[in-house]
């Protein structure tokens, strides 16, 4: 046990097997909302809200460690404003910090994409779209708060984009969740795509490997002031993800799911996910992992005929779903004619939500801005 690191958020999908790789032989604390326990010495669970500013100091005040934490690994997903607030608090409590942040920063102006590549952020020419809070475009402002310390010689930190990645916890297709289309696949209704991604590449990787290539870079002076993407060399098309999809369940349940394919993604409806189809999955992204594999053996990453598959049938095995967005749920439904029975619907605001867009019934939802 040679170094102690701190990550915080580390019960997801990255997190879990990230924890795994460094406690071979390192001591590692983990934050988390909920109650964990371990029987490896060498892991420590601490239960604490992280997006709460006072808990962190808390920890950092508590002594836990001799010294500074040898690197702190953040999951936490905050706003502008909140990294703002502690990001001097949290590189001046490790040797090493590393900001998670995504491969949907860049634009699609250079292929293969490299760490150098232009972000949307810095070329986008959409007055609209640059004047929103969108996942992508925050992550590049929250990049550029590291970028402005190398002028002061803070130089501590690790930017880490993944592309697309995967678990049993996750597993996407398109711009869906599972909770968007196994879950429909699970309850007997036919899981809605479009035709409009079909043809579109985007690079997947196992949560186990984006792992493997942050464990590569923890104590690396090499890494430090700098950003990797950790990615797949191949990348593939929408329909054979879904292809994949189906084959599985098929395998798995003895049975072919429906699939109803609309013209263009259903998401384009809602102003607040339109942009993740028009700026990510729109783009096709072809990636240069060359400045992680100095690092780690990107050959050795799983393919995703294999990693995939194998994410999915463990995730049947016990299906575990997070919130449901009616309101998209209700979209789909109504496309591809289907109703969901309302007591399959926790709570009397998200039944009215579903029953609003089910029906079409806009000038509700005019009226009434919040459901």
């Amino acid at each position: 046990m040679n170094r102690n690191i701190l990550i915080l958020g580390g019960t997801g999908a990255i997190g879990s097997y990230l924890t795994e790789i460094i406690s071979r032989e390192d001591h590692v604390f983990i934050t988390s909302r909920k109650e964990h326990h371990s029987d490896n010495p060498h892991i420590t669970y601490i239960q604490i809200n992280a997006k709460d500013k006072n808990s962190i100091i808390k920890i950092l005040n508590s002594k836990i460690v001799e010294d500074r934490f040898d690197a702190i690994i953040d999951f936490m997903v905050y706003s502008l404003e909140e990294l703002e607030e502690r990001v001097d608090l949290l590189l001046g409590a490790t040797n090493q910090y590393f900001f998670i942040s995504s491969a949907r920063v860049y634009s699609d102006m250079e292929t293969p994409i490299k760490e150098d590549s232009p972000r949307l952020l810095d070329v986008s020419k959409d007055e609209k779209y640059l004047s929103t809070n969108e996942y992508a475009l925050i992550k590049a402002k929250q990049e550029n708060i590291f970028y402005e310390k190398i002028q002061r010689g803070v130089v501590n930190w690790t930017i880490v984009r993944p592309s697309l990645t995967y678990s049993d916890q996750r597993l996407q297709l398109g711009v869906l969740e599972k909770e968007n289309w196994l879950y429909r696949c699970l309850k007997g209704r036919p899981i809605v795509f479009s035709e409009d991604l079909m043809e579109h590449y985007y690079s997947f990787c196992s949560g186990e490997d984006v792992a493997k290539g942050i464990a590569s870079l923890i104590g690396r002076e090499e890494a430090l002031g700098t950003s990797f993407n950790i990615v797949q060399s191949k990348s593939y098309q929408w329909k054979d993800i879904l292809k994949l999809y189906l084959d599985s369940i098929e395998e798995y349940y003895g049975y072919r799911p429906d699939v109803f394919m609309t013209k263009t993604s259903t998401n384009l409806l809602f102003e607040s996910r339109k942009y993740q189809v028009i700026y990510a999955r729109y783009y096709d992204r072809f990636f240069d992992n060359s400045k992680i594999a100095k690092f780690v053996n990107v050959e050795d990453f799983l393919p995703v005929e294999i990693g995939l598959k194998d994410s999915l049938k463990k995730c049947l095995q016990k299906p575990k779903f997070n919130n449901i967005p009616w309101d998209l749920e209700a979209v789909n439904d109504r496309l591809s004619k289907s109703w969901t029975p309302l007591n399959e619907i926790k709570g009397v605001k998200q039944k009215i939500t579903y029953l609003i867009f089910r029906l079409n019934f806009g000038w509700i939802i005019r009226m009434v801005p919040r459901l």
